[in-house]
């Protein structure tokens, strides 16, 4: 059976720092550098989720695009965006929120929801142009 590749991009904008509470501020700035700054910072982020899957004869499609981005809208990116990732997120409440650690949570948030006989294929968070985490699940 033939299997393709769909993949929907989105954008939202967050704020977040990262620090671990049991750590000095001394140490949080040693590992962390400029990303534990005690008055936080932000990023634009941009999102591309991937699913795979047969082609439906009677659509062509594998999964309506419109879907997908409907699903990912409500499933995370509502939750996220103008929002601090430390503070105004409850499915991130206690997790570092590093771009590696977003994104498995992403992958969590989204997998489950993707319609049979389609799968989540990938999960690319870019936290600038030149950073970004792929996360393929476990």
């Amino acid at each position: 059976m033939t299997r393709v590749r769909i993949t929907r991009r989105l954008h939202f904008c967050a704020a977040h720092r990262l620090c671990r509470p049991d750590w000095s501020d001394e140490k949080n700035r040693r590992v962390f550098g400029d990303c534990a700054n005690e008055n936080w910072h932000g990023h634009n982020y941009e999102l591309d989720v991937t699913v795979v899957g047969p082609v439906d004869p009677e659509t062509g499609y594998v999964m309506d695009l419109k879907d997908l981005k409907d699903l990912v809208n409500e499933r995370v990116v509502d939750d996220l965006d103008h929002r601090n990732l430390n503070l105004d997120v409850a499915w991130l409440e206690g997790v570092i929120p590093s771009t590696e650690n977003l994104a498995v949570k992403i992958w969590e948030r989204i997998a489950p929801h993707i319609p049979a006989p389609s799968v989540l294929d990938r999960v690319v968070l870019w936290e600038t142009p030149r950073h970004w985490v792929e996360y393929r699940g476990e």
